[in-house]
């Protein structure tokens, strides 16, 4: 093979530099764009799963558009990337908008067409940009002696870089407009270095510089002003790690948003029924342990029971600080009492360390609509709770419901939860409404109305809802046994930490939002799912996909982009298995979080690097090895969590860190075993790596993990890596 000449050292630099600020630019812009339309769109995590896969999309366009045409000018370089700075912030800001925009009213979801439009609009232009940057970027670096493969682990550990500031900012307490803004500097910058031997492209990107600064200067206003589009009575906003709390004020009432969706307001009956409820049902509280929900006035009613204690554990210290000021004086009141007794910290974590027992402990978690939240609903975590009840202690928490009409899809996602809290506690009730009320103890619960209202005169507590004629409402209505029907009926799987069964109908729900139909859907069992896999036409799709293999396998393009399309397809899938295992298992700290996806980008730098250091002279047998190992490592992901290892932040790094070496390390083969042309690869293997991706976060976060559950689909992924064999 005769390389050409090795262009200057100046151009090769600068070359770098490029990969760099486009992996950089590119993780931080897809962060910062993402958590805006997650508030725009309510917070569904279905949106982040599109979302991640019209970025993937667009990146994979943009790099199959950048083969075309000749070798990329410096002016044009120096353009794109201008564009991309200000490309940026300017859709953060149109996501701001996006409802006003849209004529959507306050408090309704947009029309599903809108919310695709919206997607598509807000993060193909992004993604398009990135992937046309990256294409033309390699091309230039890899004019001479230099591979895909290394490209690649630059890009890569841009990415990783990205990755780091933004979770780095937000825990530093950097808003997301702030961040955007930042990222779009860093592009311009970019842009103005690549013009270095044109001083006359400089003006523009110094241009687009100077404003981004000017915007950052302004940045708290802009934030202030942008988001007072869909909350015109404004009176606090702030990013968290966890999300974006909004508060607006009026007339006395004080309503909370969480993620653009409403979280609670303080004058509403609410806190009082859930509350009340609760203790009452508990013969004498002296000790309660209240799991959030402390800012929407569950303190206050509480405190009607004359407890002796009440702690309060809230996640996030940035939600409580920025609300407290904004609370009715009882509120502020009841949160400073000496009896009350507030902790920062995971409440899942805090409660399984806790070294006391409690008469009554109430969860005010989230709807299961994540992996976070989910770990509140969990069998396992029912298990935590009743360790730490005293003898006769009660056990509540909330479900949004239908007080009237149960799809088969809710009644499926209630059922896995009853059946998990079940598998637990003797004995269960739910008390249907709007929310349901759920309660259980290791004891008979009460039963009797007569009893619950006698509790209320002795304790003198004077309720705006809670009174002995709703009591016997509430416990004797007709919709009470014919809901303890409707879930008897039904054999749903219990929600658990290794198969979130529960999270997959929330997304269902979701959906039938848009689709009423979607409401009537019951999802296979795991076991139902697998027989599905294993069985007759699991089986005919599996002699489908090996005849595929072989007809792929004679042509050499088409073999090494399958190969890199199952690497991105089993990474993506095993990135989200090891998370989802932490988080559930460990309580993962937002932290936790960036540095484990730290920790896998920097694996796949290193193994791009790595591997493209053996240059042409690769064997099959190192292909082969990559994959022998990515399938040994889905399967002691399977096995470890059974042998007792536990989710530590250290083994779970690790395995991350190996699977992005992995993956990264399979890119770096097939762009690099006997292949002459390096600038030929570049297009359809980066385009393969984003369409595997594309799919295995879909695939794994929609229907594997929640249904075959983790272990499952760990060894599911060990075995897709060992018929990757075909394509080495």
């Amino acid at each position: 093979m005769k390389w050409r000449e090795r262009p200057a050292d100046a151009d090769f630099s600068r070359a770098r530099l490029q990969l760099f600020a486009v992996g950089l630019v590119s993780l931080l812009g897809q962060v910062v764009l993402l958590r805006e339309l997650l508030v725009a769109l309510f917070g569904g995590e279905l949106i982040l799963i599109l979302g991640i896969g019209f970025l993937l999309l667009g990146s994979a366009a943009g790099v199959l558009l950048g083969r075309l045409g000749r070798r990329p000018s410096e002016a044009g370089t120096a353009a794109l990337f201008t564009l991309f700075g200000l490309l940026l912030p300017l859709l953060a800001a149109l996501a701001r908008a996006l409802r006003l925009l849209s004529g959507t009213p306050r408090g309704a979801y947009p029309p599903l067409p809108l919310q695709l439009l919206g997607l598509s609009l807000l993060l193909v232009p992004f993604g398009l940009l990135g992937g046309l940057l990256f294409g033309r970027c390699a091309r230039v670096y890899v004019a001479g002696q230099r591979t895909l493969a290394s490209a690649y682990a630059i890009e890569s550990a841009g990415a990783v870089a990205g990755g780091a500031a933004a979770s780095l900012g937000l825990a530093l307490g950097l808003q997301n407009l702030a961040a955007g803004l930042l990222g779009g500097l860093a592009a311009v910058l970019a842009g103005w270095l690549s013009s270095q031997h044109r001083p006359g492209l400089r003006v523009a990107p110094a241009a687009a510089g100077l404003l981004l600064v000017a915007a950052l200067l302004l940045s708290p206003r802009l934030d202030r002003f942008l988001t007072g589009l869909d909350h015109p009575y404004l009176v606090a906003v702030r990013d968290t790690p966890y999300g974006r709390v909004a508060a607006e004020e009026s007339h006395g009432q004080l309503v909370v948003y969480q993620n653009g969706a409403l979280a609670f307001e303080n004058q509403g009956t609410q806190a009082e029924e859930f509350a009340q409820i609760a203790a009452l049902e508990t013969d004498h509280p002296a000790k309660i342990l209240l799991l959030g929900g402390g800012m929407e006035g569950l303190v206050r009613e509480l405190l009607a029971s004359r407890p002796e204690e009440v702690q309060l554990l809230e996640l996030d210290p940035r939600f409580v600080r920025l609300l407290a000021p904004h609370l009715s004086a009882e509120d502020r009141r009841a949160v400073a009492s000496p009896v009350v007794r507030l902790v920062f910290g995971d409440p899942r974590r805090a409660l399984q360390r806790a070294p006391t027992s409690y008469d009554l402990i109430l969860s005010a978690a989230p709807e299961p609509e994540s992996g976070q939240a989910n770990r509140f609903y969990t069998q396992e975590f029912f298990q935590i709770v009743r360790a730490r009840l005293r003898p006769g202690g009660r056990f509540a928490f909330r479900l949004r419901s239908a007080e009237n009409l149960w799809t088969p899809a809710l009644t499926a996602r209630n059922a896995s939860i009853l059946r998990a809290l079940r598998g637990v506690f003797p004995d269960t009730l739910v008390l249907p409404g709007t929310t349901d009320l759920v309660l259980a103890s290791a004891s008979p619960l009460v039963r009797d109305p007569d009893v619950l209202a006698g509790r209320m005169r002795e304790r003198g507590i004077q309720g705006r809802m809670v009174c002995a004629a709703y009591l016997r409402y509430l416990f004797t209505n007709d919709r009470r046994a014919e809901i303890e029907r409707k879930l008897a009926r039904l054999a749903a799987p219990a929600n658990t930490d290794d198969r979130p069964v529960c999270y997959a109908y929330t997304q269902v729900l979701w959906l039938s939002r848009f689709f009423p139909d979607m409401g009537k859907v019951v999802l296979p069992s795991g076991a139902g799912l697998l027989r599905g896999i294993l069985g007759p036409w699991g089986l005919a799709l599996l002699a489908l996909l090996l005849a595929g293999a072989a007809v792929l396998r004679r042509r050499d393009a088409a073999r090494r982009s399958a190969l890199v399309f199952a690497a991105g397809f089993i990474g993506m899938v095993l990135e989200a298995d090891l998370l989802l295992g932490y988080q559930v298992r460990s309580g993962v700290l937002y932290q936790d979080l960036g540095l484990l996806l730290t920790l896998f980008m920097s694996g796949l730098a290193l193994g791009s690097a790595a591997v493209g250091r053996r240059g042409r002279e690769l064997s099959r047998w190192c292909g082969a090895l990559l994959l022998g190992g990515t399938s040994l490592l889905c399967a002691a992901g399977a096995a470890l969590p059974h042998l007792g290892a536990g989710a530590s932040l250290g083994l779970v790094g690790l395995q991350l860190g190996a699977a992005g070496f992995l993956t990264g390390g399979l890119f770096a083969y097939a762009s690099l075993r006997s292949v002459d042309r390096q600038e030929a690869m570049i297009a359809p293997l980066y385009a393969a790596d984003l369409l595997g991706g594309c799919l295995g976060s879909a695939a794994g976060s929609l229907l594997l993990l929640p249904l075959l559950g983790m272990a499952e689909t760990s060894l599911l992924l060990a075995g897709t890596a060992l018929l990757g064999l075909l394509f080495v």
